[in-house]
């Protein structure tokens, strides 16, 4: 049977698909296991990735004094016998890093974590995790274009440079998980080490630094979206996306091995994303040990991952390729909605069945993503529970695998009607419709926030539309399921309204079909529109580059469209061609800024027509 690759995580090697970074990655690794001290090592990068998570704005070296005082407890824990939990162990941890934090008044509002500190421990600890800002606005010091900054620090103190790293990823991006982190911080100080050998050492980061930046930026969105889903939505939704990526993943595993992993994996996620770091590190050290004690019933391509040292082991194991597919041809599916004893099963059992049901299409169908198959599974679910309720519940029942298909087909559907949009309209025209769509669904975003958010989702479907049927579908699902997760979480910071707020918690597994349906806004009341406000034309606009102006022309048509959402979309069209010439006209002119002054005259009549007129 071939070989499919596991496209719900971000496969380290074939995914970013560059030489470069295995080979910066196994270099890593070889170093780490010459090291003599590496658990300690990793112990004190923990303490310092969990202080820089949650204090953000902290100097590195006032991370580090932290990090001193931290230490002594997190050394307590590295001697973690078989049957201890490092949560545990970690808890006095993560109690006396909080409370140092609010016995320095300076530091606490320094950190607006005043309100933090007045309430029990965990609430307090709650409350400190949703002051986390991510991918916040932090200078980089380690941006590719400083190749001898970075270059300095590495003569003064190679260690330095790895430290420092750590601090910078850890405060830009707070939820990804620490032995990610550790991982990312090998490679990057592997990577500087060979380029700053280099005669050329900008091409050199260029090469070697761009993936890794790549990988951390898109595993992180990963990484926050674990941590909403086992917020957001009860243990039973966290657990069952567990199970499906390892039943894809490991279908040659039974489904009590699977089913274990699962739940060691969801209890994992929940130590990571509470922050403590240190904890996270010892956690996955164990589990993938764990892991690697049962690599013969578990996976035949977990081999080469097992002879690597911690961190890399375990971000190569969770990387890795899925295991080749059995013959499942004895066991169809089907016995799933021909068994006539169903419904008379104890509701223990019943659980057991279901759980049962998922394993089973999962490691069938491992080119389907995770949504898709919760999807099918809560289509089961919600089939017995009406079908169990009449006289001859196996007629009713008996249909199910086609509507399972139906359900499948309707998600193959919805993303071929998408990319057959974008083809029809090109990039740019598609990504006018994406922000004409989603201000009708959402108009309470500002411009700006709509602007970004259908630019990530134009990004996906140029990303994804070109692949075949079958990849195509799993990519755009993947994709949406990230930037779905990313606007509920600013829902849940801001609420938008009722209709987003209804996709976003309703189910995790109709998300997606959820905001695709989601039609016009009525209750909002746009605030008047001033045309002179919206349409300021400046000279300084011809020296924007093209990106710069499509964003300026896609805030002004979310503009628009908040006014007047039932507007038909040729005369909003109309509007943002006259935008498109004029600013090309008067850029050609002599005097540009007397032409934006004349011509504006025109589209500012057109845009008050928008607003007083109805169509």
């Amino acid at each position: 049977m071939k070989t499919v690759r596991s496209i719900p995580f971000l496969v380290f090697f074939s995914y970013i698909k560059c030489q470069t970074l295995q080979r910066s990655f196994l270099d890593a690794a070889m170093q780490h296991i010459n090291s003599q001290n590496s658990l300690e090592d990793n112990l004190r990068d923990a303490t310092s990735i969990m202080v820089a998570q949650f204090l953000q704005k902290l100097a590195y070296e006032e991370v580090q004094t932290i990090v001193k005082e931290l230490l002594p407890l997190a050394e307590q824990c590295k001697d973690l016998k078989l049957h201890e939990s490092p949560s545990e162990c970690c808890h006095q941890l993560m109690t006396t890093f909080l409370g140092h934090i609010c016995n320095n008044q300076g530091m606490a509002g320094k950190h607006v974590f005043y309100d933090c500190c007045n309430i029990n421990n965990t609430a307090s600890h709650r409350c400190f995790l949703l002051h986390k800002k991510d991918d916040a606005a932090y200078s980089d010091i380690f941006h590719i274009s400083n190749p001898e900054q970075i270059c300095g620090l590495d003569k003064e103190n190679r260690v330095s440079v790895k430290e420092r790293y750590i601090y910078e990823i850890s405060r830009k991006h707070p939820f990804l998980y620490g032995p990610t982190i550790l991982t990312m911080s090998a490679c990057y100080k592997t990577a500087v080490q060979s380029c700053c050998q280099e005669e050329n050492k900008t091409e050199c980061f260029q090469i070697k630094l761009q993936p890794i930046k790549k990988y951390v930026r898109e595993i992180s969105l990963r990484h926050h979206h674990l941590c909403e889903i086992g917020i957001k939505f009860n243990h039973k939704v966290a657990k069952a996306v567990e199970l499906v990526l390892l039943a894809k993943k490991l279908p040659k595993a039974n489904l009590s091995e699977i089913a274990k992993l699962a739940m060691d994996i969801q209890s994992l996620h929940q130590i990571c994303c509470e922050g403590n770091s240190v904890a996270c590190v010892l956690g996955r050290r164990w589990l993938m040990n764990y892991i690697c004690s049962k690599q013969a019933v578990l996976s035949s391509k977990f081999a080469p991952c097992c002879e690597l040292p911690e961190p890399f082991r375990g971000e190569c194991i969770i990387t890795s390729e899925n295991d080749d597919t059995p013959d499942l041809s004895p066991l169809p599916l089907s016995r799933f909605t021909e068994d006539p004893f169903i419904c008379k099963q104890t509701p223990t059992k019943q659980d057991d069945s279901l759980q049962e049901f998922l394993y089973e299409y999962s490691r069938r169908h491992p080119e389907l993503a995770v949504p898709v198959i919760l999807r099918v599974d809560t289509v089961y679910q919600n089939l017995l529970g009406k079908c169990c309720k009449l006289e001859n519940p196996l007629e009713c029942y008996s249909h199910g695998e086609e509507i399972f298909q139906r359900v499948v087909h309707d998600s193959h559907e919805r993303v071929k009607n998408l990319c057959d949009l974008r083809e029809k309209l090109g990039d740019s025209s598609f990504h006018d419709r994406l922000i004409v769509l989603y201000t009708k669904k959402a108009p309470q975003l500002s411009a700006q926030e709509l602007v970004v958010f259908t630019k990530n989702m134009a990004a996906a479907a140029f990303k994804c539309c070109p692949l075949n049927d079958e990849l195509q579908l799993a990519c755009m699902e993947d994709s949406a399921k990230l930037m779905l997760g990313a606007l509920c979480r600013r829902h849940e910071t801001e609420p938008i309204n009722a209709g987003v707020g209804h996709c976003c918690d309703d189910s995790y597994a109709f998300r997606k079909p959820c905001f695709d349906d989601l039609q016009v806004d009525g209750t909002y009341i746009s605030p008047p529109l001033s045309c002179d406000k919206v349409i300021n034309f400046k000279e300084d606009l011809c020296k924007a580059q093209e990106q710069e102006f499509q964003t300026e022309k896609q805030k002004f048509l979310s503009h628009l469209v908040k006014q007047k959402p039932h507007a038909a979309e040729m005369k909003f069209q109309s509007i943002i061609v006259d935008f498109a010439h004029l600013v090309e006209r008067c850029c050609q002119a002599e005097k540009s800024e007397m032409c934006f002054q004349e011509e504006v005259v025109l589209l500012k009549f057109s845009c008050i027509s928008i607003t007083w007129k109805t169509y």
